[in-house]
């Protein structure tokens, strides 16, 4: 729950538990971070609370004494479609997440709760809050067939250019079967919107969306994450976990970046594609799923299979179709759209007044090359538009905040600069890199097109303060 003065100032969330001590800690953490917190001690109080109220976000335990979470789910679904809800469970009751996620939760937890899921959790629902509120002040983006324009803006995918419309008319064609997809696209193209659109647009599109970073997960805890775990599978195994596979049955799951799957696990994920079931590591029990696999990466996965790092069946697998995004440099006509895009959700976030983006400044931005693609471009807008509060941005503003071109990914590896030594221009690169990306350490290393364990490995080889940057 990072910037809770900027992010959390207007947002409200309804804890529901029976009991006592439970209702009190979750209102402490809650207002800790500046969230405005009511309680309800049961279903009953829960009902009458979200009648007089709206609210952003309700975490419900899910057995009480007078009912349970999923009849506070239901409630605040039917009256407020927009609310996130996250579900508590307690040991044992695995089949109560599954049913939740399947139900409409936005998330669910074991008990005992960790706070720090509790506000990754709660992050996520104001990201999403963000989004919609950007969404619903925009104007139409998009000119396109009847049939797409509805899952396009839903995605929050902008654009009009001829590339960008082929590309979705193509995926909208892979919706309508059950094959699994591969997306190999440029870091920052928006892969995971495109999976989204897919999902969208498919019949699976009121079934779960689960999404799984494989870079993101260290490698020891990524077959537990992916396939889930049996209470004493080892140690540290305190209750039984369900894994993404299990929660995405019946939709859609996304590995993104699947170039850094564990070559120990390829074989494991070749067999659940191919059989579509797989067991919890500690149990025997073999669980069938019915879902779509979605897989993108930034890496080009033929090459990594003739390098011995990518496993050749696996890859045929899972390119059964093989999908694409252009880049940013491709689509220019579009940049008008995607400025105005960013500008409208600063305006949200900031409760300020949208500027007006004059015409020297849209052509500087269809004139710059944006090798980080869309990424970059809203990282830049926010910059500009956090740097220059003026009612009117033009091509001064652009030029003031443009940074020099970025070194290559080769120059981030190893390759000398005359009269710098390497480590020093690695690290400063790596810092304002970082910097960019407002810390956030996932989409600094796609920036880079490096891997995140590469970004991690950099922030501790150069003593960089690891929990500077999430």
């Amino acid at each position: 729950m990072n910037n809770p003065d900027s992010d959390r100032r207007n947002s409200s969330v309804l804890v529901v538990d029976d009991e006592p001590g439970m209702r009190t800690a979750l209102r402490a953490n809650f207002l800790r971070y500046g969230w405005r917190v009511e309680t309800a001690s049961g279903v009953h109080d829960a009902a009458r609370a979200v009648e007089l109220t709206s609210f952003d976000l309700v975490v419900s335990d899910i057995r009480m004494r007078d009912g349970d979470g999923f009849e506070v789910m239901c409630k605040v679904l039917k009256d407020s479609p927009t609310t996130a809800v996250i579900l508590l469970t307690a040991f044992g009751s695995v089949p109560e997440a599954v049913e939740s996620m399947r139900g409409g939760a936005f998330d669910y937890l074991t008990k005992p709760i960790s706070f720090e899921q509790l506000q990754a959790a709660a992050t996520r629902v104001m990201q999403r809050m963000s989004e919609q509120a950007a969404s619903a002040r925009l104007p139409k983006q998009i000119e396109s067939p009847a049939q797409l324009s509805s899952a396009i803006v839903n995605c929050g995918i902008v654009g009009r250019s001829p590339l960008l419309l082929q590309a979705l008319q193509r995926a909208r064609a892979a919706a309508s079967t059950d094959a699994d997809v591969l997306i190999e696209a440029e870091s920052g193209t928006g892969k995971e919107l495109l999976a989204k659109f897919i999902h969208q647009t498919s019949d699976r599109r009121r079934k779960p969306f689960v999404a799984v970073n494989c870079a993101a997960v260290p490698e020891n805890l990524l077959e537990s994450e992916l396939f889930g775990h049996g209470k004493g599978a080892f140690t540290g195994a305190n209750a039984p976990k369900i894994g993404k596979f299990e929660l995405a049955d019946g939709g859609t799951l996304l590995l993104d970046e699947i170039g850094e799957m564990p070559l120990n696990l390829q074989p494991k994920l070749l067999r659940i594609l191919q059989e579509r079931e797989f067991e919890r590591l500690g149990e025997t029990r073999s669980i069938h799923v019915n879902i779509r696999v979605i897989a993108t990466t930034n890496a080009s996965l033929a090459s990594m299979v003739d390098q011995g790092r990518f496993r050749s069946d696996l890859y045929y697998r899972l390119n059964v179709i093989p999908l694409s995004i252009p880049g940013l440099r491709d689509r220019i006509e579009d940049i008008p759209a995607l400025a105005m895009h960013f500008a409208e959700r600063f305006a949200v976030e900031t409760e300020s007044a949208v500027p007006f983006l004059a015409p020297s400044f849209i052509e500087r931005l269809q004139s710059h090359s944006w090798p980080g693609n869309i990424r970059e471009l809203a990282n830049f807008m926010r910059r500009v538009l956090s740097l220059n509060r003026g009612a009117s941005i033009d091509a001064s503003c652009f030029d003031k905040e443009i940074q020099p071109p970025r070194p290559s990914q080769a120059a981030l590896i190893g390759m000398p600069a005359p009269g710098i030594p390497i480590s020093v221009l690695e690290k400063m690169h790596l810092e304002n890199t970082l910097a960019l990306a407002h810390g956030n350490r996932t989409h600094a290393a796609e920036m880079l097109g490096i891997s995140l364990r590469t970004m991690r490995n950099k922030i501790k080889e150069y003593g960089l303060p690891p929990r500077s940057y999430a």
